[in-house]
């Protein structure tokens, strides 16, 4: 069988897939090299949050399905540290949680009512926890705290050891690796590639934001650039007064996606999204930096910890997530045609990835689990409006939650109106 796309989705499909049949010819096609894409350039979150309307996914498949999805979600997080153990894997795994903070007035009753809607999804008291303003602070030292929620169903990795690490794994369980392999049209049996034509029984697409570029996909998600910088390495005794201990992941409330941790080697890592959406679904090396969005991505990181001075930026670099229209993940798999695909992970794909990888390979084998009966396996997102409206939309989007944040922070109360446009923008 053929798997295109060589980031977390395609190694780890490969790798369990050859898991449960050790004798499977499997080929893995790759642009450009393993990890090239958000794998390999990710913030390093292995989040049990998945994308899309929860509400949504109930009323199709039952609220029963969406609590099991979520359950799956706590576990893939354990898994990839447990495979990382398993494989010899150094990605600098830690289980330290997540930290998501309320630093306006009207974060507070966002977040508590979040954390309320949260329980009726599967989370109990020892998933998701209020912080008080001082036990808050305790855990990093993060300006104008008001609070925080924690959740302990979050690592931090380096994504690009992570990824590097899997590739190995998978050619050592008997995979062939094609690098620079540039495929251009899936069809049934048959991948048509700039190299030549490969055939196979089995096609598994698992290209995430490159999928615009193969013929026939162009609205199937769209590819939105998200920016991140890492700051020079910090001092342990910088670190001792700001916190961030044990390998916790940050964030704020705020509705522009900021996402950080505090590394291995003593920096900050930290990303968040605003850069343009380019016309066309187009991905292009050099939109990986954005002068301005980058700026504005360390501006947030000092307003958040003043305590960083003259600390030195870096480091700068970005890539593209992909989107599908309900921001929803897909995992299907015909075997009639022997077409599969798995992708849509709107940014969260670290520990999604795994489970997708897991659930394709489960309905690649034919194996009836717990994961096949997951509400993504079968979904099939609406496909993008045309451009312009696409470019449209998008960017609308894209300007209107820094507008959102600023309101917010001036009046101290959620903006619902603005909220709720974003809310909708946004797969709500």
């Amino acid at each position: 069988m053929v798997i295109v796309g060589g980031g977390y989705t395609g190694l780890w499909t490969a790798y369990y897939l050859l898991e449960a049949r050790p004798d499977l010819s499997v080929v893995v096609l790759e642009a450009e090299f393993c990890g090239f894409g958000a794998s390999g350039r990710n913030g390093g979150w292995v989040s049990a949050k998945f994308p899309g309307s929860k509400a949504a996914m109930a009323r199709q498949r039952g609220a029963q399905a969406v609590i099991d999805y979520q359950r799956a979600m706590f576990d893939a997080v354990d898994e990839i540290g447990r495979i990382a153990d398993k494989e010899n894997i150094a990605c600098d795994y830690r289980k330290g949680g997540m930290l998501l903070y309320a630093t306006t007035p009207a974060h507070v009753p966002r977040l508590q009512s979040w954390m309320r809607e949260l329980r009726q999804w599967g989370y109990g008291e020892e998933d998701v926890e209020w912080l008080d303003v001082s036990e808050a602070r305790r855990r990093a030292a993060v300006a104008g705290t008001r609070g925080a929620v924690f959740s302990p169903h979050c690592a931090s990795i380096d994504p690009w050891k992570l990824v590097a690490g899997l590739a190995d794994a998978v050619e050592r369980r008997g995979a062939v690796i094609y690098e620079h392999s540039r495929v251009q049209v899936i069809d049934e049996g048959m991948v048509v590639t700039d190299r030549g034509t490969v055939r196979a029984p089995t096609v598994l697409r698992c290209t995430e934001a490159f999928t615009p570029a193969l013929a026939g996909l162009e609205r199937t998600v769209a590819p939105v650039y998200s920016l991140m910088i890492a700051t020079e390495p910090l001092p342990d005794e910088w670190w001792d007064s700001v916190g961030l201990r044990n390998g916790e992941t940050f964030s704020d409330e705020r509705h522009l996606i900021i996402y950080g941790q505090r590394t291995v080697d003593g920096r900050f890592a930290f990303g968040g999204r605003g850069a343009p959406y380019h016309f066309g679904s187009t991905v292009r090396p050099e939109w990986d930096i954005d002068p301005r969005t980058h700026e504005l991505v360390e501006q947030v990181l000092w307003s958040l910890f003043p305590q960083l001075g003259g600390t030195r930026v870096t480091h700068r670099w970005g890539g593209a997530v992909a989107i599908p229209r309900d921001w929803r993940v897909s995992v299907d798999y015909d075997p009639a045609a022997g077409l599969g695909h798995a992708g849509g992970y709107v940014g969260q794909g670290v520990a999604s990835s795994n489970l997708a990888g897991r659930t394709l390979a489960d309905l690649v084998v034919g194996e009836a689990t717990e994961r096949t009966r997951l509400p993504f396996v079968g979904h099939r997102s609406r496909l993008w409006e045309p451009e312009p409206l696409r470019w449209i939309g998008i960017n609308l989007g894209r300007t209107l939650a820094p507008l959102t944040d600023t309101v917010e922070r001036r009046t101290g109360r959620p903006s619902r109106f603005l909220g709720a446009i974003l809310h909708r923008l946004t797969g709500g």
